[in-house]
């Protein structure tokens, strides 16, 4: 009998690795985060938002987590190599890369300026491209057998009549991304997955809660098309990102992994 079937909680023992985390002071980002500093992993909180970043750092350390933070976005290959050299100069290695960055700009293509489109496909794929060069070169030069997780949606995969044209289109970006990615890094034992959430309570579909009428139709037509009848809560992609960030995923590359209350499903 092998150590892991005597002792299954091992597949999740991430005691020790090192993670940067893009996007850390969103909701998503924060999550894993808590999650993985309270699983001893030795964390990179990367945000352009040095306020937010602190109240992050605060609540790792509050859960006994250790970390560092970092004020950059990964607007360029630049910026996404000085995050990576960051992490090795103050950890000497990098085991996992969690992308939790994103934005939205809703608005349908005949009212939306281009400037607009291009600054959510920028913000959601650009900026993991450079990421995943960034870190992914450094893995396959030094024999790393790294683990990258995205933060993608369900529009990844389904339309929304709400003017989503850059958002889901950024996100099909992204999913191809990650399948891409795992077929050619699956030869250093990288692994690549994507959690594709369904609508959570985040900064980022705050304008939901607000009295825009596109806002208040967006939120009324996703719960309905829920299952379980509820939004999603930041604490219910902590499993999730736990298993894609742990030994227990090492054969599991190439998913998207759908957290949605039931949502694709029907």
């Amino acid at each position: 009998m092998t150590s892991t079937l005597r002792d299954p909680m091992s597949l999740f023992n991430v005691k020790d690795k090192v993670a940067i985390i893009t996007g850390a002071s969103g909701a998503f980002g924060r999550a894993t985060a808590l999650t993985l500093g309270a699983m001893g992993t030795k964390l990179v909180l990367v945000s352009g938002s040095s306020d937010e970043l602190q109240s992050v750092l605060a609540e790792v350390e509050d859960v006994g987590g250790e970390a560092v933070i970092m004020k950059r976005r990964p607007d360029s290959l630049e910026d996404a190599e000085a995050i990576r050299e960051f992490a090795l100069e103050t950890y000497g290695r990098i085991d996992q890369l969690c992308i939790a960055s994103g934005y939205n700009k809703a608005g349908f293509i005949q009212d939306m300026d281009y400037e607009d489109w291009q600054a959510v496909m920028d913000a959601n794929v650009r900026g993991a491209w450079f990421m995943a060069k960034a870190v992914g070169s450094y893995w396959i030069k030094n024999k790393v057998k790294g683990k990258m997780l995205m933060m993608s949606s369900v529009r990844g995969r389904h339309g929304n009549i709400s003017g989503y044209t850059a958002y889901c289109t950024s996100k099909g970006g992204s999913d191809a991304l990650t399948r891409v990615l795992a077929t050619e890094w699956g030869q250093y034992g990288i692994t690549v997955n994507s959690i594709a959430p369904t609508v959570f309570r985040s900064k980022l579909t705050a304008w939901m809660w607000s009295d825009d009428p596109v806002g208040r139709a967006t939120k009324e037509r996703s719960l309905s098309r829920i299952p379980l009848k509820r939004l999603g809560e930041a604490e219910d992609l902590m499993g999730m990102a736990l298993y894609l960030l742990s030994p227990a995923s090492n054969f599991c590359t190439g998913q998207i992994m759908y957290v949605d209350g039931g949502f694709t499903a029907g």
